[in-house]
């Protein structure tokens, strides 16, 4: 998208991790980027702020039970509000709204970003789940460079194919830190605290994806990320741990040549070129000094300590509504967990049980993927109870 009129963004999602790391690239950018409509889900002291700053012309506040909140009297003159999830999603389709940035946490981001691609926008995608859960949908009612990903693996990953055939495409190299638990034995993670599970060595990121980022189950969605944006088959998409997060993935073609995408562990540069591809314009972040990187390590990921990476590979290649509860447990057991209510290692417990009820057929429909995403957070929660009892 390249024009003289500055490009015009909904940001679902403003308060979060990548919400406000999107809001300071469209400060940096004030003359490329026009801030239309932002969403929070109930943080509406920060939602009001940047409405005033960016003088929006709409919002949406996903929990409801902060309609009444006074702070929303501060908005801007003229802007609209609405609440509920249905409202956050009609933000996607304003005609005033070029490019949708959906950063929303969790399953809530599919009807938005099904929505954004329905009415012809650019979808900047920061939610993992429209393409784990909803990938089936998604995918084929996008046109090509539609969807743009925000994570800095998949971005990695456009840059590496930019200009080269798919047909060439031997290997996708995805890369991971290996998180705050790397070398650890699985008998030795059931005593982990919540405080060492948020301590991500290398991002800075919200608390969900930071125990994703532990488990290595925020890898195994990746997969199935890059699996329906790419096109690649599971086979040919190798996780591969990376300590340093400086390179952030690879692709290797049928020639043996690699093509690595290299840079600073920072969201703001996969954000950015989501908003301005194909352009490239200045960077938000500090610039990497290779001088003093010093070294590049790399490892295989241990299956049998990290066993949400296992299951997410089962989940993908069976297909289907898979997925679905392999996300919609995943999203209990972590809240669960952050809530003291389980032990780390019951994680992947709560996943692997809820996958082996569950009959996978072929997606239909969103509605289809809301009730098995109700209904496996049922289960969740009752094996969650069941645990505690015994």
């Amino acid at each position: 998208m390249i024009c003289d009129e500055p490009q015009r963004v909904a940001i679902l999602g403003c308060t979060g991790s990548i919400g406000t790391q999107t809001l300071d690239v469209c400060r940096r950018n004030a003359d490329r980027i026009q801030v239309v409509a932002l969403s929070a889900h109930g943080r509406t002291e920060e939602l009001v702020a940047a409405a005033r700053e960016f003088k929006v012309a709409a919002v949406a506040v996903s929990d409801t039970e902060h309609a009444d909140d006074p702070v929303l009297s501060e908005l801007p003159a003229g802007c609209e509000v609405g609440f509920g999830s249905r409202a956050v999603s009609a933000l996607a389709e304003r005609e005033d709204v070029d490019t949708v940035l959906v950063s929303i946490v969790g399953v809530a981001g599919l009807e938005a970003s099904l929505r954004a691609v329905e009415a012809g926008k650019r979808l900047a995608l920061a939610n993992k789940e429209s393409l784990v859960v909803g990938g089936d949908l998604l995918m084929p009612r996008a046109a090509a460079d539609q969807i743009l990903p925000v994570d800095s693996e998949h971005s990695a990953i456009l840059q590496c194919r930019l200009g080269e055939p798919a047909r060439d495409v031997h290997a996708i190299w995805l890369t991971c830190s290996g998180g705050p638990f790397f070398g650890r034995s699985r008998a030795s993670l059931d005593s982990v605290s919540v405080g060492e599970a948020l301590s991500h060595p290398t991002w800075s990121m919200g608390a969900k994806i930071s125990i994703d980022s532990a488990t290595l189950m925020n890898k195994g969605l990746e997969r199935i990320e890059a699996h329906h944006l790419f096109g690649v088959p599971y086979d040919a998409i190798v996780v591969l741990i990376q300590r340093q997060s400086k390179i952030h993935s690879m692709v290797e073609y049928a020639d043996g040549s690699v093509i690595a995408h290299l840079g600073a562990s920072d969201m703001r540069i996969p954000i950015q070129y989501a908003l301005s591809y194909p352009a490239r314009w200045e960077t938000p972040a500090p610039r990497l000094d290779f001088r003093t990187i010093g070294s590049l390590d790399f490892a295989a990921p241990d299956l049998d300590a990290f066993r949400c990476l296992e299951l997410a590979d089962q989940a993908g290649r069976i297909a289907g509504t898979m997925p679905c509860v392999l996300n919609a447990a995943n999203e209990v057991a972590v809240a669960a967990f952050l809530a003291g209510r389980c032990a780390f290692a019951d994680i992947d417990r709560v996943v692997e049980s809820c996958m082996a009820s569950h009959d996978a057929s072929p997606v239909e429909s969103f509605d289809q993927l809301i009730d098995i995403d109700d209904e496996t957070r049922h289960r969740a929660e009752d094996l969650l109870r069941r645990l505690r009892a015994s």
